[in-house]
């Protein structure tokens, strides 16, 4: 994903391809999050086999990645693209679940394991774009497809050493309804608020790199930046049980778009001011890493049992996938007819939007309490 987010829209610059065309691309992830988290976990509840749909869907993602050093017109690009993400698409969602549920087992939600777990993937994020941004800055971009590979080669592995156990298929999840949990007005709030909060963050995983390459960062910076966003994430992972009992978890997600609003504001404007910018990016810590664990807690507690893989999906569909698709699209139209810095203060708009949604989310839920309860 560090590879992905921040030099697939660099690498099909390279290609030669225009922004609207760039735009499409770098959605078909989002695309295959329409579809694919759901049925995925749908397989997984029925048959208990999760570890061999995760090595199932690393290899053949990885033979779709070996298909990227052939030349192929656009078109069929995309096809390739599609077929690796729907293969990819779940597996965070799936593993979502599963560390849910075993930081939850016992009692509530417990953000100190999760965050101590959940960081690792952080450490991962900052590391490739750290390390690929020098090299490319080196080397150039025509090295992206064998960084690809090399990396899903790494997961595929990774998931061949995970222990084989199969769980036993839930024979009554037909019986355990999501429908009624999505009847609730908190529920359906929480799901605008999360759909606008992603929305606003899709300009950064589609169109931040190609805004600091116009404005003249070099590779290594524009991965310096990305780096700090995810340091700031990991420190907010390893401490985040200090601060989340401060508020309350709906709290916490109108105060994470909140900042999500200044975020894309500075970055609309300041952003050739390399301290603003860095200072934007620290932001993360809330505008990702906060919001991420107050929604999943959030989907633990509405999506608990043998509905949690179903929640996850749900949440990975509308939440990614519709916002992804949507980011990818509109932001390409717009950056084509108004320039990049206006795809940013579009975004401010979509945290605005997600503010209000969280504030009608929390007033619901504590319709005669102050905000910090």
């Amino acid at each position: 994903m560090g590879l992905f987010n921040s030099y697939l829209p660099l690498w099909l610059k390279d290609l030669g391809l225009g922004l609207l065309t760039i735009s499409i691309l770098t959605s078909m992830q989002a695309v295959t999050r329409l579809f694919a988290p759901y049925l995925w976990g749908w397989l997984s509840d029925h048959t208990g086999e999760r570890v061999r749909f995760l090595r199932w869907g690393a290899a053949v993602a990885l033979l779709c990645a070996c298909t990227l050093w052939l030349p192929m017109p656009a078109a069929l690009l995309g096809v390739v693209l599609l077929l690796m993400f729907t293969h990819t698409s779940a597996m965070m969602p799936m593993s979502e679940a599963a560390m849910a549920h075993l930081v939850s087992q016992g009692g509530d939600f417990d953000a100190r394991r999760y965050g101590r777990v959940r960081l690792w993937g952080s450490l991962g994020f900052m590391l490739t774009v750290f390390v690929a941004g020098a090299w490319f800055e080196a080397q150039g971009m025509h090295g992206f497809a064998t960084w690809t590979v090399l990396s899903l080669l790494v997961l595929w592995l990774s998931t061949l050493a995970m222990p084989d156990l199969k769980e036993a298929p839930h024979a009554q999840v037909q019986q355990e309804r999501v429908w009624p949990v999505l009847q609730q007005s908190g529920v359906r709030w929480f799901f605008v608020a999360a759909f606008f909060h992603v929305l606003s963050h899709m300009g950064l995983y589609v169109f931040f790199s190609l805004y600091l390459d116009a404005l003249g960062y070099s590779k290594t910076m524009i991965g310096v930046l990305w780096a700090v966003s995810v340091l700031v994430e990991i420190a907010w992972f390893f401490t985040q049980s200090r601060w989340l009992p401060r508020l309350s978890l709906r709290a916490w997600i109108v105060l994470c778009s909140l900042t999500m609003v200044l975020r894309m504001g500075v970055t609309a404007v300041w952003a050739d001011v390399l301290w603003v910018l860095l200072l934007a990016q620290a932001l993360h810590a809330l505008t990702f890493a906060a919001h991420h664990t107050a929604c999943v807690a959030l989907l633990s507690h509405h999506f608990p049992g043998r509905m949690r893989g179903r929640g996850q999906a749900l949440y990975t569909v509308i939440a990614y996938g519709v916002p992804g698709v949507l980011g990818g699209l509109v932001g390409g139209l717009i950056s084509e007819h108004w320039g990049l810095q206006a795809v940013f203060w579009t975004m401010m708009l979509c945290a605005v939007a997600a503010s209000v949604a969280g504030w009608r989310m929390w007033r619901l839920a504590h319709p005669s309490t102050p905000l910090d309860t």
